[in-house]
């Protein structure tokens, strides 16, 4: 079995072979659909990320962060962090390193660090940081504030990196946090509230970062403890049960973690504070149009047995293209998809994975899919597995 180790390499970028003909070959098995070069797909540059020179961890950048622009929710009801701290507190590990992002004023830090637990504390808000430095002191290293935004760690397509932004790599070594490899414990938890602005995005950044072991994920199975909009949790734990909601990123998601619904709150127990750190008034809130009424505490934890010996961090974006592929007609049958998505024989995948003729695509639960995959990795004979169309390279359902 093909088994991750911590520090693995970025993932090796598909590229084509010229040729003639209506689609070439490319390597892992793949078949372009266009005769036209291959390019790394949207968000998956292999471009490094540069710290500015002229930087350091701890040096202040002389330009406002766009961050700031925005207006963020916080936790600022003492009740509200005790409930979660309990949550987090009932799961029995050894891990009791958290890093929280955007804490804001501090008050679920507060309560982390009278439980026990080394605090990470990443604020995207200078406005913040003298008081969360305060709480550290008197508790013998328990707790570390560092200007960053855990949402923009180690961007993509970027050159230079400047603060709120931060590459993982420089973060974690100045903090001392080591490695463990894919099959051990949690090297870290992560917690905090997702944001509601390209929220669609960041899921999708954090899924590649999984599926290829970058990024936090370098370091091993990283667990995410995060309130989320109700809407985007019940696509995240859609199946298909629920079909007018069940989507590619629902099954991403469920392959690459065990989800679990720790806890719903209302929006109206979030504070929102604007761009210089004041507190907004509820006449302003209503203004904010905000949709959804609660916010779902769901913990995301990295399975151990996601990779396999057919599904690795060097492959993974064929597994992501055939969903995107599968979900773009949602309703079609699955043996249609096939003759599109490869070249080996359609009714003998289908007797392998023991699915009929008759199967929908929304029909399939997300293990059926890894089964799929695999299914048609392994086969033997065939040159080519996988058809690749690049129409699906820039294309986020």
């Amino acid at each position: 079995m093909w088994v991750p180790v911590a520090g693995v390499p970025r993932r090796l970028t598909l590229s084509a072979f010229s040729g003639a003909g209506c689609f070439c070959v490319l390597r892992y098995g793949a078949a372009r659909w266009k005769d036209v070069p291959a390019r790394n797909s949207r968000g998956l540059s292999d471009f490094q990320p540069q710290l500015l020179p002229s930087q350091g961890f701890g040096e202040s950048p002389s330009w406002l962060s766009k961050c700031r622009l925005e207006s963020r929710h916080y936790i600022t009801n003492p009740r509200l962090a005790e409930t979660v701290v309990r949550i987090l507190w009932a799961k029995q590990d050894a891990c009791k390193l958290f890093l929280e992002c955007n804490p804001g004023p501090g008050i679920l830090t507060q309560a982390l660090l009278e439980r026990g637990a080394r605090v990470i504390a990443l604020e995207s808000d200078r406005t913040f940081i003298p008081h969360l430095e305060s709480l550290g002191k008197n508790l013998g290293g328990k707790l570390d504030v560092v200007h960053c935004d855990f949402f923009k760690l180690d961007p993509r397509n970027h050159g230079i990196v400047k603060p709120p932004s931060l590459t993982s790599q420089v973060l974690f070594q100045n903090l001392g946090i080591e490695a463990l490899p894919w099959t051990k414990g949690i090297p870290l938890k992560v917690v905090g509230i997702f944001p509601t602005k390209n929220e669609r995005k960041t899921l999708w950044k954090l899924l590649h970062d999984i599926y290829s072991c970058t990024s936090i994920y370098r370091y091993g199975r990283v667990e995410l403890n995060l309130f989320v909009n109700e809407k985007e949790c019940k696509k995240l734990m859609a199946n298909p049960q629920n079909p007018h909601l069940y989507q590619a990123l629902s099954v991403l998601w469920q392959v690459a973690c065990e989800i679990e619904l720790l806890h719903m709150e209302p929006w109206s127990s979030f504070d929102i504070y604007t761009q210089n750190g004041q507190l907004e008034k509820p006449k302003c809130r209503e203004s904010l149009g905000e949709i959804q009424q609660k916010l779902c505490f769901i913990r995301l934890t990295p399975r151990r047995n996601l990779f396999t010996e057919n599904l690795t961090p060097v492959n993974y974006d064929v597994f992501f293209h055939m969903l995107k592929q599968c979900f773009m007609k949602r309703n079609a049958k699955l043996i249609d998809h096939l003759h599109s998505l490869s070249p080996v024989d359609a009714m003998d995948i289908l007797k392998q994975t023991r699915k009929k003729e008759k199967t929908k695509i929304t029909n399939m639960y997300p293990r059926d899919f890894k089964r799929l995959f695999e299914t048609i990795e392994c086969s033997k004979g065939y040159t080519c597995k996988w058809l690749y169309d690049d129409f699906m390279e820039d294309i986020v359902i």
